[in-house]
């Protein structure tokens, strides 16, 4: 079992440099495995002020709030809710915004306030602001959504059936609002938004002269925020495990990488791999760390194959970043000092005093890896941000 999960550094260098040229396959197409989404705002970086009201919509929760931005950044209200009966099978548009609006309406929302959505979902940017749902994952299957705006219908919904009078809305996706709320760190080169909770992915800057699918678009230039939608990344030598965890799942070869790294399917990939599966029947990454922090209550070989599913995750995280940091130099090369603002509970989850957590075995491994292709004088410093998604939704809104 072990044997299938671990993965050598020469594997994990293949899996970098597949990721690579796939960026760049999705620069020049739309379509492809790496989706490369740009999204057509130009953040403000200085001398941004103002209030926006911000939705924010993930796998399991959906908060709003009233944020200010100014020389501080102040959250003045935020209420929230579990929403995970998204993924009961026929629910519906109207029950998802039906209840999005009783927890909005829990706000004091000043009139005429920019609206910023922080979407996590694979969605296109438009150039009203808008975005347009790709596909839903995290296990999410509202009908009728895909293919459509997710913005002007929330807000015309929440018009209709109250007394808000929400104008305009402008659509991020998490690691995009992660990208811009990062920006407030100065004194990188290059930034990157890094999602590994629920679900996994990142986001970047490129030129606009160096993303190809762009070329047509003569009313866009400069700096271009791009979704990478890196979930659906299919590395190689992937295992058996993870074939068994695709063909069970609701989107058959799709998301390949998400179901090998993110929180959602670590306790798949764990059943897969050991014979008393029914005793790991509601087994998650919290879980799945939980039995690696507490040894005593499980079988050796368990706890065995759970940290190596645990640090195969971590390690899958480096090598695409690897991937990533490498098309970066290539279209800068002087780029010295990389922020990668990550958020996500399992990246920043800890072990036992003496054993590594998940965003040490990142950076250990990106380390090797990036000493292995020659890159290995980038620095490169991991953030956080408290309520990046609201941060970065905030500065999108105002920024429009």
């Amino acid at each position: 079992m072990i044997e299938e999960i671990n993965l050598s550094n020469s594997q994990l260098l293949s899996i970098a440099n597949d990721f690579k040229e796939k960026i760049k396959t999705g620069l020049k197409t739309d379509s492809t495995e790496i989706k490369a989404l740009p999204t057509y705002i130009h953040p403000k970086k200085n001398e941004l002020k103002g209030e926006a009201v911000v939705f924010d919509l993930g796998g399991t929760n959906f908060r709003a709030a009233v944020v200010s931005v100014g020389n501080d950044i102040v959250i003045k209200e935020m209420v929230e809710k579990d929403i995970t009966e998204m993924k009961i099978s026929g629910y519906s548009q109207t029950d998802l915004y039906q209840s999005q609006l009783e927890i909005i309406r829990k706000l004091n929302i000043p009139k005429g306030l920019p609206v910023g959505y922080c979407f996590s979902y694979p969605a296109k940017s438009l150039f009203n602001g808008d975005a347009e749902l790709i596909k839903w994952v995290k296990g999410v299957s509202i009908e009728d959504m895909e293919g459509h705006a997710v913005g002007k219908p929330l807000i015309d919904y929440l018009n209709e059936n109250s007394d808000f009078d929400f104008r305009e809305i402008t659509v991020v996706n998490d690691t995009i609002a992660s990208l811009f709320s990062g920006l407030m760190n100065t004194g990188f080169d290059a930034y990157v938004g890094l999602i590994v909770g629920t679900g996994t992915n990142m986001s970047t800057f490129y030129p606009s002269e160096n993303i190809p699918k762009l070329n047509e678009l003569k009313k866009w230039i400069g700096e271009t925020p791009v979704n990478l939608e890196s979930g659906n990344f299919f590395p190689p030598h992937l295992s058996k495990f993870d074939a068994v965890v695709d063909q069970n799942s609701n989107s058959l070869g799709a998301q390949r990488f998400e179901k090998a790294v993110s929180g959602m399917y670590l306790g798949s990939v764990f059943r897969e791999a050991v014979s008393d599966k029914n005793s790991y029947r509601n087994l998650d990454a919290a879980g799945l760390t939980n039995m690696i922090k507490n040894p005593a209550d499980h079988k050796k070989e368990h706890i065995e194959l759970a940290y190596r599913i645990y640090e195969r995750s971590a390690k899958l995280v480096a090598a695409s970043l690897a991937g990533l940091i490498e098309s970066l130099h290539e279209v800068n090369p002087s780029i010295k000092r990389i922020q990668i603002l990550a958020e996500g509970s399992l990246f920043w989850s800890e072990l036992n005093e003496g054993q590594a957590g998940y965003s040490k075995i990142v950076a250990g491994c990106l380390d090797e890896l990036l000493s292995e292709i020659e890159l290995g004088t980038k620095e490169v410093v991991f953030s956080k941000v408290s309520n990046a998604n609201l941060i970065g939704a905030a500065i999108a809104a105002l920024s429009k």
